[in-house]
């Protein structure tokens, strides 16, 4: 039986490889004991397949069941490569664990000076004391305590001791996620706890239930008829949407095929919609550094959705088809995704499409420089924190964006760079639109 996380710590970099290409894989996923790929790798110092692993998309300080981020593991051991790696990818470097230790703690007490000290220049505070009220200097030897005492003064550090202050219930943190979510794909109805109606879209019912233990969202499909061919595609498509293999990509979890019901599953997202965050009741706050970010979660996604086959026959990216992770990652839910058998002819939200995809058959539309002019308006969206024509019903909306030439207004006060970033990308020639890995590196730049 194949095991990523006994490959992790033996380092077999060819099974990772292999394992990692296969896009029903999480790599975010964690053991018993919480433990992801990228922990066990920083544990036992395989600086390859780490490498590999952040390349990929994995997530840096995720935690495991005692709130150890890969850091922790990589500054406890004495791998100073994986270290600097994980710091060089935002690795938090004054992470706490369930003890009140950062990286620094176990760097000190093990007497790791090299990595001590790097930490102490990346930003770790020598005076954070742990659960026990020791800090790093207290569990350092004389000599070397001195050394990061100095150090600490340099770069400007307040020496007085910090107490230690849970905060785990803020909920901030983020967990390895449940290996379950990626090993099902077949559900049973009746293993489904289904409790809080969240929505009735267009497309289908969306409920709030338990599966597993582990909280997710069920959207039972509306369609006219299932009927055994209908059957048949469903359970062709939705195997096709568990892309568990990229960090930016909410995958289904697996679906429920029992007539007259076809539901798909998706892990729930406690933030909602990018659409819920930027227009809903209780309005987050979202300045130009965290708009750049979810713009480049969206980029990302969309690139690596553009890397692979055309998944399904429809997707529409717009700001209600984007999930907000407990840790402000945006994810592309392919629970939103549109199945073969649903209404063809129907659209549900023109004023995120292009012109072109208003106005042309499915099979005469290049459908890359469709997605790029639907980022475009999520970009636009989260430029101006305001809704796409919202006087205009949906109906009046798309006639008038196919064929009167009604576009977004960019008002002035717009960052510069966005405002470009817009217009390029809803050219009115769609094939002079970028592809998605040109306009991530440009919004990379922007983030920094």
């Amino acid at each position: 039986m194949e095991d990523i996380f006994h490959w992790c710590r033996e380092g077999n970099s060819i099974q990772v490889r292999l394992w990692l290409d296969d896009t029903e894989h999480d790599m975010n996923q964690g053991d018993d004991h919480g433990f992801s790929p990228l922990h066990w790798c920083a544990k036992e110092g395989h600086a390859k397949l780490v490498e590999m692993l952040l390349q990929r998309g994995a997530r840096v300080n995720a935690t495991n069941m005692g709130d150890d981020i890969p850091l922790h593991l990589a500054a406890a051991h004495g791998h100073l490569d994986i270290v600097m790696m994980l710091l060089r990818h935002k690795s938090d470097v004054n992470a706490t664990n369930e003890h009140g230790n950062t990286p620094l703690h176990y760097a000190a007490f093990w007497g790791y000076a090299a990595i001590a000290e790097e930490l102490v220049n990346h930003g770790g505070l020598v005076s954070l004391a742990n659960k026990d009220g020791d800090t790093p200097l207290d569990k350092a030897k004389a000599q070397h305590a001195k050394r990061l005492h100095d150090l600490a003064v340099e770069s400007g550090q307040e020496l007085r001791k910090i107490s230690f202050k849970d905060q785990s219930w803020l909920g901030l943190k983020t967990r390895s996620r449940d290996a379950t979510l990626s090993r099902y794909k077949g559900i049973n109805i009746r293993d489904l706890e289904l409790h809080t109606k969240l929505a009735i879209p267009a497309s289908g019912e969306t409920w709030r239930g338990r599966w597993q233990k582990n909280d997710i969202v069920a959207k039972i499909l509306n369609i006219r008829e299932c009927n055994a061919r209908t059957s048949r595609d469903f359970n062709e498509e939705f195997p096709k949407l568990r892309i568990f293999s990229h960090p930016n990509i909410l995958p289904v979890i697996g679906a429920c095929n029992s007539p007259p019901n076809l539901i798909v599953i998706s892990q729930y997202m406690p933030r909602g919609s990018l659409y819920d965050l930027l227009h809903g009741a209780v309005g987050v706050v979202v300045d130009t550094a965290q708009a750049v970010r979810f713009a480049l979660d969206i980029a990302r996604g969309m690139a690596y959705l553009h890397s692979l086959e055309r998944i399904i026959p429809e997707y529409h990216l717009n700001s209600y088809h984007v999930m907000i992770d407990e840790d402000l990652t945006a994810r592309i839910n392919m629970g939103d995704a549109k199945f073969s058998f649903q209404e063809r002819g129907r659209l549900y939200k023109p004023a995120w499409m292009s012109p072109e995809a208003l106005q042309k058959k499915r099979s005469d539309r290049n459908w890359e420089a469709c997605d790029m002019w639907s980022f475009a308006i999520c970009v636009w969206e989260l430029a101006t924190r305001e809704i796409p024509f919202a006087d205009l019903s949906p109906m009046e909306c798309g006639m008038r964006i196919a064929t009167e030439g009604l576009r977004v207004q960019i008002p002035p006060g717009t960052s510069p760079y966005l405002a470009k970033l817009i217009r390029i990308c809803m050219n009115e020639d769609p094939g002079k639109r970028p592809k998605f890995d040109m306009v991530v590196p440009i919004l990379d730049k922007m983030k920094r």
